[in-house]
C-alpha cells in the first residue's frame, strides 16, 4: 500500500483521497470543512485549524472556520487563532511557519507552534489556513508537505464558494434587472390609464359645444376623483418604496387600541365601497399594542384593496387574536386565490401575478407592507389555495 512518510505515523493514499472526495461531493463548504477536519485530524496533528479568508484588496481578513481540539479549547485567543501568521502568509504569499518563543517550562498553551499557508488560485490569494499545535510537535518539512496538500484541497473548495457566490450575486442582480425593466412598463401603463380618463373626462366637461346635465357630470367627476385616488396611491408607494429603500420611512409609535384603528378603516372601505361586507370577529378583550396607527392603517388598506381587485365581490373576514402577548390579524377572501407558482414572490419588490395581467398594480403594495410589519418587529405572511381564496396573517409584539 502506497504510503507518505511523516514525523508521526504513517498516512495512507485513502485518506488523501477521502480529502478529495469531501471537496468535491460536498456542496455545503462548511459542512465540508467540518469533514475535511475529522478526516485531517486522523493523519495529522493539529490543537487548532483557522480559515481565513480575505477581500480583493487583502485589506480585512475574516476567519470563517475554526476548529479548536484537545488542549486548543482552552487556549487564549490571541495564541490560539494564529492570526498574525495568516497576515503574514497572505502578504508573503507563502507558508509561514512560528516557533514558541518561550522557555519549554512554560505552560504548553503560551508555547504554539503556527503554521500558516496562503489560500491562492494562481496570482489571487483568497486567505490562510492556520494550523496550531500548543507544546509540539514541531511541524517538519514533511508534515509542511502534508499541510499544503490540505490547503491546496481546501482553495478549492473555497474558490468554489466564491464562484457559486459571485454567480448568486449576478442571478439576484439580473432578478432585480428584469424587475425594474417590468416595474417601468407596468408605471408608464398604471399612470397613462388614470391620465387618459382624467384628460378625457376633464375635456369633454369643459366642452363649450354641449351642455351636460347634472347627473351626467356627477358621474363624469366620480370618474375623474376614482382615477385620481389610482394615481395617488401609486405615487405614494412609489415614494415608500424610495425612502425604505434609503431607510427613511419614518414611524412614530404610540399606543394603539387595534379593533378601533380596524373598526376606523371598515368604515372608510364602506364609504368608497358600500357594497363590500366585512365579517369582522375579535372574540376577546384587546389589549393595546406598540404601533404606529397610519402605518399599520397603511397595511390594513392595503389587504383590503388586494382583496377588492383579486376577489371582486367577494366577503372580508377579518379575525383578530391575542395569544402569548402576541396579536394576530387574520384577512381572508373567497376569491380565485394565488397560484403555488407566484404565491413565494408575492412579497417582492415590483412583483405582479402573472394570473392577473388586466388588473392595475405597480407590484410595491405587499413589498411595502412586508417591510412596515417587519419595523413593528412582526411578521406578515400569506396562504392560498386556487379557487378557494386567500388568507394574509399579521402578528405583532404586544406590550413588555
Amino acid at each position: 500500500m502506497s504510503v507518505i512518510s511523516t514525523s508521526s505515523h504513517p498516512i495512507q493514499v485513502e485518506h488523501l483521497y477521502a480529502i478529495s472526495k469531501s471537496i468535491t461531493q460536498t456542496l455545503e463548504w462548511k459542512r465540508a470543512l467540518d469533514d475535511i477536519s475529522n478526516l485531517v485530524r486522523k493523519i495529522f496533528i493539529f490543537d487548532n485549524l483557522v480559515v481565513y479568508r480575505t477581500d480583493p484588496n487583502q485589506e480585512v481578513m475574516e476567519a470563517v472556520y475554526a476548529r479548536a481540539t484537545g488542549r486548543g479549547r482552552s487556549a487564549e485567543a490571541d495564541s490560539a487563532w494564529g492570526e498574525t501568521a495568516a497576515y503574514e502568509a497572505v502578504q508573503s504569499q507563502k507558508t509561514v511557519l512560528t516557533d514558541p518563543v518561550t522557555p519549554e517550562t512554560a505552560n504548553r498553551l503560551e508555547r504554539p507552534y503556527v503554521l500558516g499557508i496562503p489560500l491562492s488560485v494562481g496570482p489571487q490569494v483568497l486567505g490562510a489556513i492556520i494550523f496550531i499545535r500548543f507544546g509540539g510537535p514541531v511541524f517538519t518539512p514533511e508534515s509542511i508537505e502534508l499541510a499544503e496538500y490540505i490547503s491546496r484541497q481546501i482553495t478549492l473548495l473555497i474558490e468554489r464558494q466564491r464562484i457559486q457566490e459571485e454567480y448568486q450575486i449576478l442571478e439576484d442582480q439580473h432578478k432585480q434587472s428584469r424587475l425594474q425593466q417590468d416595474f417601468v412598463s407596468t408605471i408608464s401603463h398604471e399612470l397613462r390609464n388614470p391620465l387618459g380618463f382624467i384628460k378625457g373626462y376633464t375635456t369633454t366637461l369643459l366642452r363649450s359645444d354641449t351642455q351636460w346635465d347634472q347627473v351626467t357630470q356627477v358621474e363624469f367627476l366620480k370618474i375623474i376623483d376614482q382615477e385620481t385616488d389610482h394615481m395617488q396611491e401609486l405615487i405614494e408607494n412609489l415614494l415608500d418604496s424610495a425612502r425604505l429603500q434609503a431607510g427613511q420611512l419614518r414611524f412614530q409609535f404610540q399606543l394603539v387600541r387595534l379593533e378601533s384603528l380596524m373598526n376606523d378603516v371598515i368604515t372608510r372601505a364602506n364609504l368608497h365601497h358600500p357594497d363590500l361586507v366585512f365579517n369582522l370577529e375579535i372574540p376577546q378583550a384587546l389589549n393595546p399594542i406598540v404601533a404606529d396607527p397610519v402605518r399599520l392603517a397603511q397595511v390594513i388598506e392595503n389587504l383590503i384593496s388586494n382583496a377588492i381587485k383579486y376577489a371582486p365581490g367577494s366577503d372580508i373576514s377579518i379575525t383578530i387574536n391575542q395569544e402569548d402577548k402576541k396579536s394576530i390579524i387574520t384577512f381572508s377572501d373567497h376569491g380565485p386565490g394565488i397560484s403555488e407558482h407566484d404565491l413565494p414572490f408575492i412579497f417582492d419588490r415590483f412583483y405582479r401575478s402573472s394570473g392577473s395581467p388586466t388588473i392595475h398594480g405597480s407590484g410595491l403594495g405587499l413589498y411595502i407592507c412586508k417591510h412596515i410589519i417587519q419595523a413593528h418587529h412582526g411578521e406578515l405572511s400569506a396562504r392560498s389555495k386556487v379557487n378557494e381564496g386567500t388568507s394574509f396573517t399579521i402578528i405583532l409584539p404586544g406590550l413588555p
